[in-house]
Parts: C-alpha cells; sequence; structure tokens
C-alpha cells in the first residue's frame, strides 16, 4: 500500500512538473519577440562585461609576449606588492580619489537641484523645451569638449584669457596649470551632464503622489515649503541609491576627458589611476601589473560600495539591496 501511495505521488509530482513546463512554454512562446530583443544587451553585458572578468587572472601570473593570453607562470602577489610600493601609483589614487570626491560634493547635487528647480516651472512647454536643451551637452564628444576648454583657455586668443588680460591679469594658460586641472575638470562634467544626471531625479519627483502638494497647499505650505517637506524627503531613496552606485566608480574617472587634458606641466593633479595603467599596460606592454591595479580597484570599489550600502540601510533605512 505504501507502495502505491508513493507511486501515486510521484505520478502527481510529475504531471505537476510537466504543467509547469508547458506553462513556461507558452509564456515564452507569446513573449518570444521580448526574449529575443532581450539577447543582444545579454550578449552585451556577457562579452565585454563579465567575460573579461577571467582575465583577472592574469594579476597573479606573469606575463610573456607571445604566449597565452593568461599568462605563463604564477606569481602570486607580486604585482600587487609592486604597484603599492609605487610612489607614482599612489600620487595617481589620490588624484583620482579627489576628483571623485568633487563629484560628489558638486555634480550630483547640481542635478538634484536643477531637478528641483526645472520641476518649479509651471508652463510645461517651457519645462520641456528646458530639459531638452540641457540633454544636448551630454551627446557632445570628450575631444569637442575639451577643444572647445582649450579654445577658450588659450593664453593667446581665448576668450576666458583675454578677460583676463583686460583686467590687469597675466595671461595664463589654464589646462597646463595643475592647480587649476581639477577645477576645469570638474567644471566640464558639471555643464556636460548635469541635465542628462537629472533625469533619474526628474522621473523621481514624477512618482510623487500629487495629493501631497494638494494637502500641503491647502494647509498654506507655499512652494518653497512643499520643496524642503515633500519634494526633497521624497526623493531622497532615489538620492541614496545614485550615491551610492557613484561611489562604486570611486577608483575611475571619464577616462577619455583626463586622457585629452593631461599634459606634462599638469601631470601632478591630472595623472590618475586610469592613466597610469594606460601607461603602464598599453604603452608599457606590463599587462600583468595594469592587470592587478585594474583588479584592486574593482575590489576596493566592491568593497566601498557594499560599506556604504550597508551604512545607508542602517542609519537612513534606505539602500541599494
Amino acid at each position: 500500500m505504501e507502495r502505491t501511495l508513493a507511486i501515486g505521488t510521484n505520478a502527481v509530482a510529475t504531471i505537476e512538473r510537466k504543467g509547469r513546463m508547458r506553462k513556461l512554454a507558452g509564456i515564452l512562446k507569446k513573449r518570444r519577440h521580448y526574449y529575443l530583443l532581450l539577447t543582444v544587451p545579454m550578449l552585451y553585458f556577457a562579452v565585454f562585461c563579465y567575460g573579461p572578468i577571467v582575465g583577472n587572472v592574469l594579476a597573479f601570473r606573469k606575463y610573456v609576449p607571445g604566449g597565452s593570453i593568461y599568462g605563463e607562470e604564477w606569481v602570486g602577489l607580486r604585482y600587487f606588492k609592486l604597484f603599492l610600493g609605487d610612489a607614482s601609483f599612489w600620487r595617481a589614487f589620490n588624484n583620482t580619489w579627489t576628483l571623485n570626491v568633487y563629484h560628489l560634493i558638486f555634480t550630483v547635487p547640481c542635478a538634484i537641484a536643477f531637478a528641483l528647480l526645472v520641476n518649479e516651472i509651471k508652463a510645461s512647454k517651457l519645462r520641456s523645451a528646458v530639459q531638452a536643451i540641457s540633454y544636448f551637452p551630454n551627446f557632445i564628444s570628450a575631444v569637442v569638449v575639451v577643444g572647445l576648454m582649450k579654445e577658450l583657455l588659450s593664453p593667446t586668443y581665448g576668450m576666458v584669457s583675454q578677460a583676463f588680460q583686460r583686467l590687469g591679469m597675466p595671461a595664463t594658460f589654464f589646462m597646463n596649470e595643475p592647480e587649476w586641472f581639477r577645477t576645469l575638470y570638474i567644471s566640464s562634467e558639471i555643464w556636460q551632464f548635469t541635465g542628462w544626471n537629472s533625469i533619474i531625479f526628474f522621473a523621481a519627483i514624477a512618482s510623487i503622489d500629487k495629493q501631497l502638494y494638494e494637502a500641503a497647499a491647502m494647509d498654506g505650505a507655499g512652494r518653497l515649503r512643499q520643496m524642503f517637506s515633500i519634494t526633497i524627503p521624497q526623493i531622497m531613496p532615489t538620492v541614496v541609491v545614485v550615491y551610492i552606485l557613484s561611489l562604486g566608480h570611486l577608483m575611475s574617472v571619464a577616462f577619455e576627458k583626463v586622457l585629452l587634458m593631461y599634459t606634462p606641466s599638469n601631470s601632478q593633479t591630472a595623472d590618475v589611476v586610469e592613466t597610469f595603467v594606460y601607461r603602464i599596460g598599453i604603452v608599457g606592454s606590463n599587462y600583468s601589473y595594469a592587470t592587478a591595479v585594474g583588479f584592486f580597484g574593482g575590489v576596493l570599489g566592491l568593497i566601498v560600495v557594499a560599506g556604504a550600502n550597508y551604512l545607508s540601510r542602517k542609519f537612513t533605512r534606505y539602500s541599494l539591496y
């Protein structure tokens, strides 16, 4: 009798499993077009994002030109010890973190403030026009942006330099001055990406319940009070998530822009981890060394994001996961 019950139970389980499989097959067939479109981004991430992770093994192996792309022999932590004792690396490390801290202090708040201000525009057509115009700089190439900066700041015919000279100040080639590099980099980032970065905050503001504003207006709250009492608290989870994600890029900057702005004169502040890796790996063909530096940066970014997420969840109740 027990055997009969066991057979019956297995039969029921088999029927249920087949039913789930048929249901899943029906869903896949019905939505096959969407899944087909999904394969393109999945292939992109698999090939260009997750596939190269395997290459991190080169950080622990010695690469020999003409040999295997994964190195010829294990060397352990040799390359990590090398760059951790390299003064040039720590200078690039300090410059990278400084630029990213400035990014967190200035660039992200500018995007938030821009979204809040544009949201206060009553005319919908004007608001849409301002948003559309603010997105345009994002599509300008870094080459063009740096070229414009060089033209405007040229000590001989640059508009800014000429204005300074008329005020009695000496001609200065700002692009070559190390003390001006960070200011120029951050200001160009604000100009180029404030509109684009504000999209996520526009979306967060649009999702706020309109009844909250109506209730606040009935209680006599003005637009400024509504902004500080309703809008900002409601978008705070989005702000926290953006900051947590930004912390994951503390070891990386806009490499193309930095490389284009880089000169021997401003290298004291312009040399960052990515230009250091480029110089060591691509120019110097020391791929194992460069891979070790990149691996270190990735692990450090992961630790920073995990730590920031934990602290945010503990103290603000907002977190990425």
